[in-house]
């Protein structure tokens, strides 16, 4: 019973402090240059790993799905697979898993760490309000940074299938491209897309509450890092699920 209190207490913060992070971008947004300092970091800065990791994720698809298909003739359906699997999950997952693993990280870490050296402290007493200056930028970036990190994901993806399917399989190119036009649709990129959001939302969430109620020093910044990228990654898998289902 005393365990599931303290989650429901934990996640009430969280929700106020997402809410209060809401209400100034709605009443007081912060100047721009918050936002865009944010948003460079979030998915100029991320941009290599996904690209690498995506690249390479679409290849072993190619990879695993040949031997199959090879046994009924059906090489060319490999495009398709590729990009519905992309499109679908691996995008938008693999690529809120490396956001966590760079970004999440640590943005828990610097704003922990703001809060044990008493610089939100300080914030309070130049009447800065740190959720304003601190939440409300790191949000819109990485929801907003995200799913264009999702896109690039995509392509990369795609283009790991083709240069696997086509150049080592030998697998006709054209039929590569147009069985993958025919069996996709707008819709499937577009519901990774939606997902990619919900997950860029909760990666800065998860983040920024950790990091603003970080305690116990130094050693606090470790454990509240941790946790941080722990939970949003469980959570963004979880989720994954439910948002699946209720899109797909």
């Amino acid at each position: 019973m005393g365990f599931w209190i303290k989650v429901s207490e934990e996640v009430g913060r969280a929700s106020l402090l997402v809410a209060y992070a809401l209400l100034f971008l709605a009443k007081s947004p912060p100047k721009l240059k918050h936002f865009l300092d944010q948003f460079v970091y979030v998915a100029v800065g991320t941009a290599p790993v996904v690209v690498i990791t995506s690249l390479f994720t679409g290849g072993v698809i190619a990879l695993q799905t040949y031997a199959t298909f090879h046994r009924f003739n059906a090489e060319y359906l490999i495009g398709a697979v590729v990009a519905l699997s992309v499109g679908r999950e691996l995008g938008p997952v693999l690529t809120s898993l490396m956001v966590v693993a760079r970004v999440g990280s640590a943005m828990t870490a610097s704003i922990g760490t703001m809060r044990i050296t008493q610089q939100i402290d300080a914030l309070e007493v130049m009447a800065v309000n740190p959720v304003r200056y601190l939440i409300t930028p790191r949000l819109v970036a990485t929801t907003l940074g995200v799913p264009m990190l999702t896109v690039l994901s995509n392509v990369a993806g795609i283009l790991g299938g083709w240069l696997v399917a086509t150049k080592l399989f030998q697998v006709n190119e054209y039929l590569y491209w147009q069985k993958m036009i025919d069996l996709t649709e707008f819709y499937d990129i577009l519901g990774g897309l939606y997902k990619a959001f919900f997950f860029g939302f909760l990666i800065a969430a998860v983040s920024c509450y950790y990091g603003f109620y970080t305690q116990g020093g130094t050693e606090g910044v470790g454990r509240a890092t941790t946790n941080s990228v722990v939970t949003a990654s469980m959570l963004i898998l979880i989720s994954d699920y439910f948002l699946t289902a209720l899109i797909f």
